[in-house]
C-alpha cells in the first residue's frame, strides 16, 4: 500500500503554502520525516494524499545574523543546529539540548521545526527556545507573521498552528549580549537514547552580582511547554545567593503543574528532582555570563 500518492518539492515558503493548500486530499509537510514516516508505516497517522518536502525552501534551511537577531530555519538539521558556531555564541541552552536529542543518526536529519511542531511539553529543543525567548514566524496564505514561541501550543500535542493552511518558516532568538548566557540540563534514564523525566532551561543577564533579568523554563511543568514566570520574579533584581535560591524553587513547585508519565516518571518524584536540576542549571549559566 501506497503510504502516499504525490510527493511535492518547493523551492519557495509561497509554493509550500500553494501546495499545502490547494491539495486534492490529505496533506502533510515533511523535512526530517523521523517520527512522520514511521507513524505513517505503523499506521498511528491517517493516510495522506500529498507530501510537501520543504529541505528545497532556502528560508526553511537558513541560519543566519539578521540585523540583531539569529535566525534559525524550521528545516534545519538539528545535529546542524547544534554544531554551529552561532548558535553557540548565543544560544548555548540550545546546542545542549539539541545535542540530547535521540541518536546522531537521528540528528542528522531530524529537525527543529519538527520538534516544536510535535507541541510536547517536554521536548528538548522546545524548552530551550522557550527560555532563550524565541519568536516564530508563520507564514500562510495571507503572508508571514511572527507569534512569541509560546503561543505556539495549546496542549500535550496540540499546536495553535492550522497545520492544513499554516507552516512554521523558521525562529528568531536575540543576539546574545555582555552579561548573558545560558545553559540547558535534563534528567534521563541511563541507557544510550532516552527521552526526559525532567529538563530546563535557563537563560539570564547578570551586572556584577545582580541577576538582572531570567527565563526559566522546565519540561514538562504543565500541558504546553512551561515558564516558571513566578521564580523568574523571585530572583529578578537580586543577588544569587541560598535565600534567593530557595525563594525561587518554592515558586517554582507552587506554579509547576508536574504530571504523572507512566513510562518516565512519577509527579512525586519529578517534584522531588526539580530542584537540583533548576539549581545546577542556573548556577552553570550564571557562571558563564560571567
Amino acid at each position: 500500500m501506497n503510504l502516499w500518492q504525490e510527493y511535492i518539492r518547493p523551492t519557495s515558503v509561497d509554493e509550500a503554502i500553494q501546495a499545502l493548500t490547494n491539495a486534492p486530499g490529505p496533506t502533510m509537510p515533511i523535512a526530517g520525516g523521523t517520527d512522520l514516516l514511521l507513524d505513517l508505516k505503523q499506521g498511528r497517522h491517517a493516510p495522506v494524499h500529498s507530501l510537501i518536502d520543504l529541505t528545497f525552501v532556502p528560508e526553511m534551511t537558513a541560519l543566519e545574523i539578521r540585523g540583531d537577531e539569529l535566525y534559525v530555519g524550521a528545516a534545519v538539521p538539528v545535529n546542524r543546529v547544534a554544531l554551529n558556531p552561532l548558535i553557540g555564541a548565543h544560544a548555548q541552552a540550545l546546542v545542549e539540548a539539541c545535542n540530547l536529542i535521540a541518536g546522531p543518526q537521528v540528528r542528522n536529519t531530524a529537525t527543529l521545526g519538527g520538534n516544536v511542531a510535535h507541541a510536547l511539553p517536554a521536548a528538548d529543543g522546545t524548552i530551550a527556545l522557550t527560555a532563550l525567548d524565541a519568536q516564530a514566524e508563520i507564514a500562510s496564505l495571507s503572508g508571514t507573521r511572527r507569534m512569541l514561541f509560546t503561543s505556539l501550543f495549546l496542549g500535550p500535542g496540540k499546536s495553535a498552528i492550522n497545520k492544513s493552511e499554516e507552516l512554521i518558516v523558521g525562529f528568531y532568538l536575540p543576539l546574545s549580549q555582555k552579561g548573558q548566557a545560558s545553559c540547558f540540563k535534563r534528567i534521563m534514564r541511563p541507557q544510550g537514547v532516552a527521552l526526559p523525566i525532567l529538563n530546563c532551561a535557563v537563560w539570564l543577564e547578570r551586572e556584577k552580582d545582580i541577576l538582572i533579568d531570567i527565563h526559566l523554563a522546565v519540561g514538562p511543568g504543565g500541558a504546553t511547554p512551561f515558564r516558571a514566570t513566578q521564580a523568574e520574579d523571585t530572583l529578578r533584581g537580586h543577588a544569587l545567593n541560598e535565600k534567593t535560591l530557595e525563594s525561587a524553587k518554592e515558586a517554582l513547585l507552587t506554579q509547576a503543574q508536574f504530571r504523572t508519565s507512566a513510562r518516565r516518571a512519577s509527579a512525586e518524584y519529578r517534584k522531588h528532582i526539580v530542584s537540583g536540576l533548576f539549581k545546577d542549571t542556573l548556577e552553570a549559566a550564571w557562571n558563564r555570563s560571567g
